[in-house]
């Protein structure tokens, strides 16, 4: 896509359209991300043993802490990239990629070591188990301790190609690693191929991961030339200006998943003193409702390089339209989704594990995990329009207000309140406040910054 295609898409091209041609990749990207998650629940489950589940269950909080490096060095460089774009300030594009791109690869190296070498305080941290020691070790060496990198750079360069409108591309690079997770998995997890159990879910997903980075390499190299990404060492500066802007919206987003983890890690440890089979079925629950979910921060992070073109170049009314017209499609989207988890949630945790035990406790949990739904696409929308404008305050604020003031305090209450089964109702509660929340908030920005063309905020 070159200069002036760029300006097209961003500038001109119809609301629908534009967004159809940013949000719809990242949306299947988005939706066979979740299917690649859920594939190691899947096939770990077709064992039909609840220790080498709950395994990957206890995981899920390490490997959302990548999302924290993920947020910091994808988010952030991704929206100031957006924003320069905007301002036709190309130098500062190619600059702040770099910085991107290298401050992740170091990071995910670092992240790797540091889990190796406090193995066994992190699995005590998780809460894993004698029974569950071995398995959730084997899993987190191959996704966190070899895989971090890998895992972290991918994302992030999916993040970097978005920004300049390469929507298509960066869903590619995603997929590809996706599918081929999918493909591998039965072979290194089951009985008849390698027989690794949680550890081969693990293998096949660090596999995976290199598969997709190299794409993103390969794409860079045939593209070199005609387009502002560079990962070029040389264009790596630690300006100030790159360092405060992509830290001013990165670090409230890498907090936030910092909390989202510190919130998964009370929630496993409430569940794991039920047992096992409470621990697999509450993975197996979140899982399946990651799917609309995942598939909403898709879409709200997909239309964000439009977003953030559009505010700095000063078209406020095409912003504005944007986020109107996203909100209309997400809304009836998840209320349909809900009452179909609500009324199926037994037959959608069947799927995954027939135990009779885990199937009560994943079906209660479940439609206390969907009732949140709309309102998560409302607050996941916000914290989306917050990260494509430079607000990294409103996101930080609403980040410990999800975690701190309201989910994590819920989580106690409602566990003390209805022992175990209250615990998937704490992210309901906390979504409700800030679905309202998030109304007012985008309406103060909407009045803020109305139809100012030439605004040269950054």
């Amino acid at each position: 896509m070159n200069e002036n295609e760029k300006e097209v898409l961003f500038e001109q091209v119809p609301i629908p359209s534009a967004v159809a041609k940013l949000a719809v990749p990242m949306v299947f990207s988005s939706l066979v991300m979740v299917i690649y998650n859920m594939a190691d629940t899947y096939f770990v489950g077709m064992l039909n043993n609840p220790v080498e589940n709950a395994a990957v269950a206890l995981s899920a909080p390490v490997l959302l802490a990548f999302n924290a490096v993920n947020n910091l060095f994808g988010v952030g460089t991704s929206s100031m990239m957006s924003r320069a774009l905007g301002r036709k300030d190309y130098e500062t594009v190619s600059e702040s990629s770099a910085f991107g791109f290298w401050c992740a690869l170091i990071s995910g190296v670092a992240f790797g070591l540091l889990c190796m070498i406090l193995n066994s305080p992190l699995l005590t941290l998780i809460g894993a188990s004698p029974d569950t020691w071995e398995a959730t070790q084997g899993y987190i060496f191959w996704t966190v301790c070899l895989g971090a990198s890998p895992a972290i750079v991918n994302v992030v360069m999916a993040y970097l190609v978005r920004s300049e409108g390469a929507a298509l591309h960066a869903s590619v690079g995603t997929m590809s690693g996706c599918l081929l997770n999918i493909i591998l998995d039965p072979f290194f997890i089951l009985p008849w191929g390698l027989g690794m159990g949680a550890a081969g879910a693990g293998l096949a997903t660090f596999i995976s991961n290199c598969v997709a980075c190299s794409y993103f390499l390969v794409l860079l190299y045939i593209k070199r030339g005609n387009t502002f990404v560079c990962i070029d060492p040389r264009k790596f500066r630690l300006k100030k200006q790159i360092v405060t802007e992509v830290c001013g919206v990165g670090i409230p987003a890498s907090i936030q998943n910092l909390l989202n983890v510190t919130g998964m890690t009370i929630l496993n440890n409430f569940a794991s003193s039920f047992g096992a089979d409470a621990v697999a079925a509450m993975g197996i629950a979140h899982k399946i409702y990651m799917v609309p979910m995942q598939i909403t921060l898709g879409f709200s992070q997909g239309i964000m390089p439009l977003i953030s073109y559009t505010f700095a170049s000063g078209n406020r009314k095409r912003m504005k339209d944007t986020i109107l017209f996203a909100i209309k499609i997400m809304l009836p989207v998840l209320a349909i989704v809900t009452i179909g988890y609500f009324a199926g949630s037994e037959r959608l945790i069947q799927l995954f594990m027939r135990n009779d035990t885990i199937i009560a406790y994943g079906g209660r949990f479940l439609r206390g995990f969907s009732l949140g739904l709309v309102f998560l696409s409302l607050d996941f929308l916000a914290v989306g329009v917050f990260q494509a404008l430079g607000f990294g305050r409103y996101a930080l604020i609403f980040a410990i207000m999800r975690k701190i003031v309201l989910e994590i305090p819920a989580l106690f209450f409602l566990n003390w309140l209805f022992p175990l089964y209250g615990l998937s109702y704490a992210q309901c509660t906390a979504e409700f406040v800030l679905a309202t929340c998030s109304v007012f908030m985008l309406r103060h920005i909407f009045r803020k910054y109305a139809d100012i063309r030439n605004h040269d905020r950054t």
